[in-house]
């Protein structure tokens, strides 16, 4: 009898601590759904209604305070930092998972530094880009400057997502393409990369994400024009770090807002177009 009770006591403890685990995790999911809520509704009142054609024209001036050089800048910075930094990542992440030895130092140390680098503040790499690129390469204040800086601060990101990717492709996939005489580089393009495509891609987005979202790094790497870069060695500055000039000035809290809306729809537009593809990808 005493045994059954103590049962019967013990199950309902179990049952107890399952209730107040579930209640936090409800707690949690729910808090952090409507600080992101919050944060979006902020964002769209405090801007929409200071959204005026103005801010959309090609030359900026102290007038209209367009953002749309700064657009044009923030697309042109993004698109070349990640035609530097995703074949390295994938590249790399794919000798780590698929021709690296399971157990090397040298992996060990790879993966260590990568996650080291992941947590470097972007000032530093902003500091270290100016003295590098800027100074001693003597490419100056330039777009290549900024898209070479951020490529080595989302290249640890991209690197280690894509590895996590290719690492929770199931084995069976590598050993019926080997058992049908396919060889190493044939079975990773064309079994191993399809299969780990939209984690690959999750990292990418992630990526992204930090490119539009920097300010510290440019700031000392590709400068503070106004004007739209024509060429990789001119200046320029991105949208960010335009909503961050704006709001520190203090004289144009309304237009840094509506750069804040804006910027948050670039934002959502990227990830669903890269949702998009991830799903046409997966479905090929």
């Amino acid at each position: 009898m005493n045994d059954v009770k103590e049962a019967k006591r013990s199950k309902g403890k179990r049952g107890l601590l399952s209730w107040v685990l579930f209640i936090l995790v409800i707690a949690a999911a729910f808090i952090t759904f409507a600080v992101l809520i919050f944060l979006i509704a902020y964002i769209l009142i405090q801007g929409v209604p200071h959204l005026r054609p103005s801010l959309f024209a090609f030359k900026y001036t102290s007038d209209n305070v367009s953002m749309m050089p700064a657009i044009i800048n923030t697309l042109f910075i993004t698109l070349v930092s990640l035609l530097m930094a995703v074949p390295l990542g994938i590249g790399a992440a794919i000798y780590l998972v698929e021709y690296a030895k399971r157990g090397n130092k040298l992996v060990n140390l790879v993966r260590i530094t990568a996650e080291t680098l992941s947590g470097i503040p972007s000032i530093v790499y902003g500091l270290f880009g100016m003295l590098f690129f800027v100074i001693n390469l003597k490419l100056g204040l330039s777009v290549l400057s900024g898209s070479l800086t951020l490529a080595i601060m989302i290249l640890p990101l991209i690197m280690r997502t894509t590895e996590e990717a290719l690492k929770a492709v199931p084995d069976s996939f590598r050993e019926g393409s080997f058992g049908l005489g396919a060889g190493r580089v044939r079975t990773i393009f064309r079994i191993v990369l399809p299969s780990a495509v939209p984690g690959i891609l999750a990292g990418v987005i992630l990526a992204i994400g930090r490119i539009v979202g920097e300010t510290a790094a440019l700031m000392y790497t590709a400068g503070t024009v106004t004007k739209i870069a024509g060429n990789l060695s001119a200046p320029g500055r991105t949208l960010a770090y335009h909503m961050y000039n704006l709001s520190g000035e203090g004289l144009h809290t309304n237009e840094a807002y509506a750069t804040a809306v804006v910027l948050l729809v670039v934002v959502v537009l990227i990830n669903f177009l890269s949702g998009m593809v991830a799903k046409a990808l997966a479905k090929n």
